[in-house]
Order: structure tokens, then C-alpha cells, then sequence
């Protein structure tokens, strides 16, 4: 027989092979894949373009070639600039021979000092090292021991003939290679545009009929994110290398076309590329000029754009879409580059932003979002769960007060604490949390409500805006001077539920009264001692509902004209009216804010201040 959890580890089992097999398969076939992958991000770059031009009329194969020949001719012409600046250097670089021997001595260090001394010693025992004498001990020469033919056999080698293509691949040299692979890549990229879709049709058949919608929406998102992305890193590169290359120009750095050019396509490459592009013009001013004055400029001009682009101008335009970690995007460049080169450096970032939507459409690869995605992978109410299990208060307590500086303490106990205190009690009910844990964990939440409710002062922007409750005047009401009873079902979480809910309801001006667990004769002997006309009663954990209805239909009993609110915080609320039965009939609500409403409809009462010897937001 089968273990209950070998259909779980199987698709795992599965996957990791599938990951492996494909990885392998990218490395083993890059020669197919690196032109592919290169003309499936032109075609996501180009595609708008296309598509402007069907627009006003264009037919589809015109507007696609009329857009490559475009893109073809600016690439030319740049690379033909550059090439030939580059030419102008190599003829050029003796010239600086002079220039570069007279900053490289200035950078020794003086003659006498240690680390000379130590540098000649150790040049002059490797001198001594080599110049040993191939003789043995014995004085027999080594060379002397092998026996060498007076007439050597002459061996001569003979090249088959060659074909056209190795012809013209001797001719080129080495840019052969690239020259074949920019071929395909051109080829692939008229192909997808034309055939833009059927390939799209196709992929939706692969995916199945049932999921049409989701390889739609793939399609789509991938489609929007990279095209924009793209556009606006193409947009952003070639103004940053415009500019890099004018204020060259300006120094008076020699060939600031072909730095411009070299930095706007290094900038591709995820960190290193931007710091490599702006080595070389930096030489090239150490080597032509006699001081240090030009290359520190030039250096002062990288760093001011770099600043500029990477911290204001980036961030602004595309860096909230590509939805890539700055951890993943360095694992990415490695990766890629690892089993593809250099290409995959370029290639790093957008193939990875694929990676990236297919984990958010398929669930089967929403691992890809957890591991590359920059989105929080825990919500704030888990986090905070979280470092309390890890027995860190500060961190935790950090969690809060970064909420309330833009939120309001309703707020932060609706949408943080109370979620954090359910998923606390449901992990102690199914005995995931030990005892030790627990009380840990409700004396830190304990502690940090009555931290904030003796400092918590409402933030200035909740009331420019109008997001918190507006100031109400409260008249005596039906309730006169009594206080609203916030009682604890059971002891532990529903007390610190109790403790909040009186905390809100003093902000908002109510009188009230958090009373702490014990027997339902008990509880309604205080409420009887009190006077109150409303209570609320708490209860967060499924062992507590009988208590709550228990202490319902007591006070119910009692007090007929009583107002009962029924707090279930982790039930669904309906299936709640079928547990409590007709003897306890009582609105139900399941955050702190319905509470509160429920309260403030069912009358008005006065604050706590004339309410006297009745003392507020403390357990009775």
C-alpha cells in the first residue's frame, strides 16, 4: 500500500525532473535557443511598432518589414560608427605608449621601501629557480638519456577540400559566429511578427482547451509588461549613453560615440555592464592625457548620471514592472549567463520577468513568483504571527508601527492582530503550537495593546483625509451612564479581543468596560453590578461558541432588554445563527469596525469620563 503522502511527493518528484531536463536541454541546445530567445524579446520590442503602423493602414507584412529595415539601419548605422572608432583606436594606441609608462611609474612605489625589496627578492628566486641545470647528480645530462633519430620522418598533413559556407566562415574570421546566429535572428523575428496569432493560438492549444482563459491572460500580461519594459530600457539606455557621450565630448575625451554607444549597451547587463562601460572611457582619458584632471571628470559624470538614473529615473518609469527581486535579478544574470554567456547577461532580466508571469498564472509554477518576484510573499498579519513565533517583540512591534503611521489603530487591530490571534488559535487547536508558545505570545499581545492604548495618538493625515471615524458629540442615550460590557468567552485571546474592542470604543467616545472569563452565573452578576444596557461578547476560538452561547442565553434570560453583540472572529458567520439556537438571538459580527457600528446603532452613550468610580478599557 501506497503512503499517504507519495501523491504528494510524486509531482514534486516530477517537477524537479522536469526542471533538471530543461535546464539541461537549454544548455545542450543554446545554439537554437539563444536566437529563439533573442528574437522572441525583439518581437515583444518591435510588436508595437507594427502595430502603430497597421493602424493608419498598413498591411501586416509591409508594416513588419518596413519596421525591421528601420531597426536594421539604426543598429547599422550605430555599429558602423562605433566600428569605426574603434579602428581609429587600435591605429592610435601607440601614440598613448608614452602617456600610459609615465602614470604606470608614478604608481610604483619608491625604490628602497619594503614591498620593492620583497618584489626583487622574490623575482630573484624564481630566476634561480629556472636557470637550475637539467643535469642529475651524477652529472649525466637528461636530455642525453633519450635516443633521437639522425633523419627525422617528415609527416605532412593535407586538408580535405572546402565547402562555400567554410570559405566564407575563414573570410569573415571570428565574426562568423555571431554573423550566423544574427541571421536567425533576424529570420525568427520577421517570422513571429508575421505570424504573430497563429504562434499565439498555438500556445493556447498547447495549454489546453480548459485553460484558455488563463494562457490568455498569461499572454497578455507577459506581452504588456515586457513591451513596456523593454521600450522604456531601450529609452532609458540610449539617453543615458547620449549623455554619457556628450559630456565625454565636452571634456574632450577622444571618441565619445563609441563610449556612448558601449555604455547604452552594457547598461543591458544587470549591475556589472553600467560600471564596465565607464572603466574604458576612463583609460582612454588616463591615456591621452599627461594629468588626472579628465579621467576624474569623466568619472564625476558616470557618477552623476548613475545616481540620477538608477535612483530617480528608473524606479519611476519601469521599476514597479518588471516585478523582479534585486536578488533575483543577480541569481537570474548568473544563471543565464552560466549556461547561455554573455547573451544570457542580456537576456537575463526579460526572460526571467516570463518566468515570473507564468508562476503567477499556473499554480503548479507558483514557485517561480515566491523565489524571483519582489511582491511580499507573507501578508503583515502573517509576519507579525510569524516573529512572535520567534520570540522577537521588536520586530513585531516594528510590524505594527510601521501600519499606524498611515493607518488608524482600528485598523491595525482588524487587519494585524485579530488575524494574527486566529491563526494562533487554530494552530494551538490542531496542537501545532505548544502551551509554552502560546502564553508567550498572548503576554507580547497583551503588552503591546496596553502600550498602545496609553500612546496611541491618531495620525494627523487619518484626519486631513477623512479616514478615520469624524468626531461625534454623545448625548445621554438609552444606556444613561453605564458603560458597554466587552466580555471574554474564554480566557486567553477572547480577553485580549475584549481589552481592544474597549480600547476603540473609548477613542470613539463610548464608555466601556473589557470584562475578563469566568463562570456565565458570574458574568451575569458583573453585568448586573455594572447596569449596562450593551454588551459584547467574544469569542475567537471554536472551543469558546459554547461558552458564548451558554452566557448569551443567560443574559438574554436575565435581561430581556439587554443589547447583545455576538463577536465570532473565526467562524463563518453563517453557519453561526444554527450553533446559537433560538435562544440566543443577537446580531453577529466579525471584526472589531462591526462592532462598533453595532454598537453605535443600538444607542448613545455617554463617555467614560461621566460615567464616575466606572473605570475604562481595563478587565474587570
Amino acid at each position: 500500500m501506497a503512503r499517504p503522502n507519495d501523491a504528494t511527493k510524486s509531482p514534486k518528484s516530477l517537477l524537479l525532473i522536469a526542471i533538471v531536463l530543461t535546464i539541461a536541454a537549454l544548455y545542450l541546445g543554446r545554439r537554437i535557443f539563444i536566437p529563439l530567445a533573442l528574437a522572441l524579446i525583439l518581437s515583444f520590442l518591435l510588436t508595437p511598432f507594427v502595430t502603430l503602423l497597421q493602424k493608419i493602414r498598413f498591411g501586416r507584412v509591409p508594416a513588419v518589414l518596413t519596421v525591421v529595415a528601420l531597426a536594421l539601419a539604426l543598429l547599422g548605422a550605430v555599429t558602423w560608427g562605433a566600428a569605426t572608432q574603434v579602428v581609429e583606436i587600435m591605429i592610435q594606441l601607440p601614440d598613448y605608449k608614452d602617456n600610459l609608462d609615465a602614470k604606470i611609474q608614478a604608481m610604483h612605489t619608491a625604490k628602497g621601501s619594503s614591498l620593492s625589496r620583497a618584489t626583487a627578492t622574490l623575482r630573484d628566486l624564481n630566476k634561480e629557480l629556472t636557470d637550475l641545470p637539467s643535469q642529475i647528480p651524477g652529472g649525466h645530462n637528461l636530455e642525453s638519456r633519450g635516443s633521437h633519430p639522425a633523419h627525422p620522418l617528415q609527416v605532412q598533413v593535407t586538408q580535405p577540400p572546402s565547402s562555400v559556407i567554410e570559405d566564407l566562415r575563414a573570410l569573415l574570421g571570428p565574426l562568423a559566429g555571431p554573423a550566423e546566429t544574427a541571421a536567425i535572428v533576424i529570420i525568427f523575428t520577421l517570422f513571429m511578427l508575421v505570424k504573430r496569432e497563429d504562434l499565439r493560438n498555438r500556445a493556447i492549444r498547447l495549454a489546453g482547451r480548459g485553460k484558455i482563459h488563463v494562457m490568455t491572460q498569461a499572454l497578455d500580461d507577459a506581452g504588456r509588461r515586457l513591451s513596456r519594459y523593454l521600450l522604456l530600457q531601450c529609452l532609458v539606455n540610449g539617453t543615458y549613453g547620449f549623455l554619457f557621450g556628450v559630456g565625454l565630448y565636452f571634456v574632450g575625451v577622444p571618441h565619445p560615440l563609441l563610449w556612448g554607444v558601449l555604455t547604452g549597451v552594457l547598461r543591458f547587463v544587470p549591475y556589472v555592464g553600467t560600471f564596465i562601460s565607464a572603466l574604458m572611457p576612463v583609460a582612454m582619458a588616463l591615456a591621452v592625457f599627461p594629468g588626472w584632471h579628465h579621467a576624474a571628470v569623466a568619472f564625476g559624470i558616470f557618477v552623476a548620471l548613475e545616481v540620477t538614473v538608477s535612483n530617480f529615473v528608473e524606479p519611476l518609469l519601469y521599476g514597479a514592472h518588471t516585478g523582479i527581486s534585486s536578488l533575483a535579478i543577480l541569481v537570474a544574470a548568473v544563471f543565464w549567463a552560466t549556461i547561455w554567456g554573455p547573451v544570457g547577461l542580456i537576456l537575463s532580466t526579460p526572460l526571467t520577468v516570463c518566468l515570473i508571469v507564468l508562476g503567477q498564472h499556473f499554480p503548479q509554477l507558483s514557485f517561480l513568483e515566491i523565489v524571483l518576484g519582489d511582491e511580499p510573499v507573507l501578508l503583515p498579519e502573517q509576519c507579525f504571527y510569524q516573529r512572535l513565533l520567534a520570540m522577537d517583540q521588536e520586530e513585531a512591534r516594528s510590524i505594527c508601527e510601521t501600519h499606524l503611521k498611515t493607518n488608524s489603530l482600528e485598523s491595525l487591530y482588524d487587519s494585524i492582530v485579530l488575524p494574527a490571534l486566529k491563526l494562533a488559535e487554530q494552530d494551538y487547536e490542531r496542537e501545532e503550537l505548544d502551551l509554552g508558545k502560546r502564553k508567550f505570545l498572548l503576554r507580547a499581545v497583551r503588552n503591546l495593546i496596553e502600550d498602545l492604548g496609553d500612546s496611541y495618538v491618531e495620525p494627523e493625515n487619518m484626519i486631513a483625509t477623512g479616514a478615520a471615524a469624524a468626531p461625534i458629540s454623545f448625548d445621554k442615550g438609552q444606556f444613561g451612564l453605564a458603560p458597554v460590557a466587552c466580555i471574554a468567552a474564554a480566557t486567553g485571546a477572547d480577553e485580549l479581543i475584549a481589552i481592544m474592542l474597549s480600547q476603540l470604543l473609548g477613542l470613539a467616545g463610548i464608555a466601556s468596560r473589557a470584562i475578563r472569563a469566568a463562570s456565565s452565573e458570574k458574568t451575569v452578576q458583573s453585568i448586573q453590578r455594572i447596569g449596562t444596557k450593551a454588551v459584547c461578547i467574544s469569542s475567537i476560538s471554536t472551543s469558546s461558541v459554547a461558552e458564548a452561547r451558554i452566557l448569551c442565553r443567560r443574559l438574554r434570560a436575565s435581561a430581556p432588554e439587554l443589547h447583545i453583540v455576538m463577536g465570532f472572529w473565526n467562524i463563518d458567520s453563517s453557519v453561526v445563527p444554527q450553533r446559537l439556537g433560538a435562544g440566543c438571538i443577537a446580531p453577529v459580527v466579525s471584526t472589531l469596525a462591526e462592532a462598533i457600528g453595532e454598537i453605535r446603532q443600538s444607542g448613545n452613550p455617554k463617555h467614560a469620563d461621566a460615567a464616575e468610580g466606572v473605570p475604562q478599557n481595563s478587565i474587570a
